[in-house]
């Protein structure tokens, strides 16, 4: 496994968005340092139900561990590939009330930083805005403590906490470098809770998985592994002006420890691979390998589990490992078609397009056709705006998926009420304007109502969604088959599997 000493040290591009320091918001972001939560208390709850609907919006199938328990607080990290959309997991994944330390814009935005602001989130400057002069160095350290000091008191207080410890949101198979600052969030708010006589805090390692991270209706598996202990390294004179309000730099030593520990806990829940060339040619030996067992891998849990497996055996045993060469070849063929190692069924060969595969096509086509109207109406200005804002976006391959998550979040706050509204005033005015008492109750039903058709429909329409595309995928399969680069990939399977037989 690879140390946090040779892990890649990339500093972050800055997006146009993050070139924009809004002073005045940052400095009148809400915070706390008495252990109070610093958001709004029914805001939480929004938010939760707002995740929810994007979540169902852009994953096909969610599965999540259950989070180990703990009295006090708890900061979740995890690696940082996938926008907005990694956060928002690790905060509806458990029951605690989260604060989260994000980008200085994403606090001050106009739309996500109002939510942001009523939800508690704590702004950071980067050491990367500090060094491109886009943040004054003084004023970042002075925005960094607060938040730094409200994160400790908060944890200290039994909230829960969610950190990307790389400090930014990449592209790669493997884990970062860590930054310091959720390590000497952890340490702070240990002495804190000691000092207040609290249950101490811990850190939650998290696995954040995907079938692939920017298709729309991915598959989405939340991992959680054993908490990291946190150690008290502050002395009682230390720990009193901590508790009063300053924030009290943790030695630099203990910080380092820690943040070490983490990275050995955290790195073997990513990929962990030289590149992702590598990394899909794992996932294909370890389909083969189940398939041979006849026991396939039907659920993103029990792909990455068996992935692990096989990246394990080859880093510490050698195992699978003559495999590799030709394991890439294969899954790369497949990769250059939009096609992964689910592609191939349990004896070894190529999906065909049959009969269910056309059932797939019909019921698609008529779930999709009878919802069409609402969802037009109900998410079809921000599904575009999403579309739009993901193709003229800088931030990365990851905004893709963010862009349409957002939409799905904000349609039950924003899109959905406005619609529906429009559409109710429209119907009932002329109708009942005379009958005040009859307009405010009709227009209340048929209002929440038309919400309701909203978000069934879209349900139902994603569901017509996923029959369709899995038609497309087998009649994508089926015409790849034909093709010489099918018959190649053929050949390397069956030279796997003669491979493979005497592995165990």
């Amino acid at each position: 496994m690879q140390d946090s000493a040779n892990a890649p040290e990339i500093t972050p591009e800055l997006s146009a968005a993050a070139h924009k320091i809004n002073v005045n918001k940052l400095e009148k972001a809400p915070y706390d340092h008495t252990g109070k939560h610093p958001g709004n208390k029914s805001f939480s709850y929004i938010l939760r139900l707002m995740i929810n609907v994007g979540k169902s919006v852009i994953f096909r199938n969610f599965e999540s561990d259950k989070i180990p328990p703990n009295n006090g607080g708890r900061i979740s990290i995890a690696t940082h590939i996938n926008g907005l959309v990694d956060p928002s997991l690790m905060i509806l994944t458990q029951k605690k009330r989260i604060i989260s330390l994000g980008r200085h814009d994403l606090i001050t935005g106009p739309i996500i930083g109002w939510w942001s602001r009523r939800n508690g989130a704590q702004p950071v400057l980067r050491k990367a805005e500090v060094e491109a002069g886009v943040a004054d160095g003084n004023f970042a350290r002075k925005i960094n403590d607060r938040s730094m000091l409200t994160i400790a008191n908060c944890l200290a207080g039994g909230h829960g906490a969610v950190i990307m410890p790389e400090g930014k949101s990449h592209q790669d198979s493997k884990l970062h470098a860590l930054r310091t600052g959720a390590a000497r969030a952890a340490l702070a708010s240990a002495a804190i809770a000691r000092k207040r006589g609290k249950p101490a805090p811990v850190i939650q390692p998290t696995g954040l998985h995907w079938e692939r991270h920017y298709w729309f209706r991915t598959k989405s598996y939340v991992e959680y592994t054993a908490p990291i202990e946190i150690k008290l390294v502050y002395d009682d004179e230390k720990s009193s002006r901590l508790e009063g309000g300053e924030w009290i730099e943790p030695p630099a030593s203990a910080v380092n420890e820690l943040k070490e520990e983490m990275y050995r806990k955290l790195s073997p829940l990513t990929p962990e691979a030289p590149d992702w060339e590598t990394f899909r040619a794992w996932k294909l030996i370890a389909h083969l390998k189940a398939n041979r067992d006849e026991k396939p891998l039907t659920s993103l849990s029990q792909e990455v589990h068996a992935t692990r497996h096989i990246r394990d055996e080859i880093n510490e045993n050698g195992n699978y490992r003559e495999l590799i060469p030709e394991a890439i070849a294969a899954a790369q063929i497949l990769h250059s078609y939009d096609l992964d190692a689910n592609s191939l069924n349990q004896n070894q060969k190529l999906k065909k397009l049959n009969f269910s595969g056309y059932c797939n096509a019909l019921i698609g086509v008529f779930l999709m056709t009878i919802t069409s109207i609402p969802v037009i109406i109900g998410s079809g200005i921000q599904s575009i705006m999403a579309r739009y804002m993901a193709e003229i976006s800088d931030e990365g391959l990851d905004a893709r998926t963010t862009y349409f998550f957002l939409a799905g979040m904000f349609s039950p706050v924003i899109f959905w009420p406005f619609t529906s509204f429009v559409i109710t005033f429209l119907s009932l005015w002329y109708d009942v304007a005379p009958d005040y008492p009859l307009l405010s109750h009709q227009a209340l039903l048929c209002f929440i109502s038309i919400i309701f058709v909203f978000y069934i429909s879209s349900l139902i329409f994603l569901l017509g969604y996923d029959h369709w595309s899995n038609f497309r995928k087998l009649a994508k399969i089926s015409k790849f088959s034909n093709t010489p680069a099918g018959d190649e990939f053929n050949t390397l399977i069956k030279k796997l599997n003669t491979q493979l037989g005497p592995l165990k």
